[in-house]
């Protein structure tokens, strides 16, 4: 369990890294956003065994992530990162149900 609830913390510091740098305008870091979604995308996949009081988290998440995903080009840039950081917060506090 300790390694499930350590890549739920590796996802979510990297959704409030992605947010930030979302936000940031900055080239060189907009090019790492890429990068980290896909690390995140990584990290979601070797998350298989949860506790039953942390499936409907994962599951509301895995679904909102690849909305995210899809959305990826963000229209708005303030909504799209608003939501990651949203998760980055909600997986953070969580984690330790996992």
């Amino acid at each position: 369990m300790v390694d499930t609830r350590n890549k739920i913390l590796d996802i979510s510091v990297n959704l409030a890294r992605i947010s930030d740098w979302i936000l940031s305008e900055n080239t060189h870091k907009q090019a790492r956003v890429d990068q980290f979604l896909q690390e995140t995308k990584q990290f979601l996949s070797q998350i298989n065994n949860v506790s039953d009081s942390f499936k409907p988290t994962l599951k509301r998440f895995k679904k909102e992530f690849n909305q995210l995903l899809k959305d990826r080009t963000y229209p708005n840039r303030y909504d799209w990162a608003e939501k990651a950081l949203t998760w980055a917060n909600i997986l953070s506090h969580r984690a330790k149900l996992a």
